[in-house]
């Protein structure tokens, strides 16, 4: 009975871990395509942003103001709305990433392995938020 059980664990545990390795994070639609190319648009404004610390990237894989000093009061309401709009489409996108996968219900996940990746890739001297808070990579 013992060998049953163990045989039945090591098959759940092989079709979770087959469920998760088929997940395409680089998987293409016209609604991804379309996503992507207004985020490339939206990074020229968005890197000055980054490298001058007015914008940073948080855990969770989305943009957060993290100094909104560092950007003259006549240009806050823009600063607020390209972070608005590049949130959106994040989240436009992980979940289009899930949807094209045949799993909605991983949209959280990639949001997840977006964020790590995103944060990864940062170049020096922008902030990131790391368990212990903001700091500058």
């Amino acid at each position: 009975m013992k060998t049953i059980w163990k045989m039945l664990f090591i098959v759940s545990l092989l079709s979770a871990s087959l469920a998760t390795a088929q997940g395409n994070l680089d998987v293409d639609t016209p609604a991804i395509s379309a996503i992507k190319s207004s985020m490339s648009q939206r990074h020229a404004q968005l890197a000055p942003l980054y490298a001058s610390g007015a914008v940073g990237l948080k855990s969770d894989g989305s943009l957060a103001v993290h100094d909104a000093n560092a950007v003259p009061l006549a240009q806050r309401g823009k600063l607020n709305a390209l972070v608005a709009a590049e949130n959106n489409d994040r989240t436009a996108l992980y979940r289009e990433i899930a949807t094209a996968n045949g799993h909605p219900e991983w949209a959280g996940d990639i949001r997840n392995t977006f964020a790590q990746r995103w944060i990864d890739k940062a170049p020096g001297g922008w902030w990131v938020e790391g368990s212990r808070g903001w700091t500058r990579k």
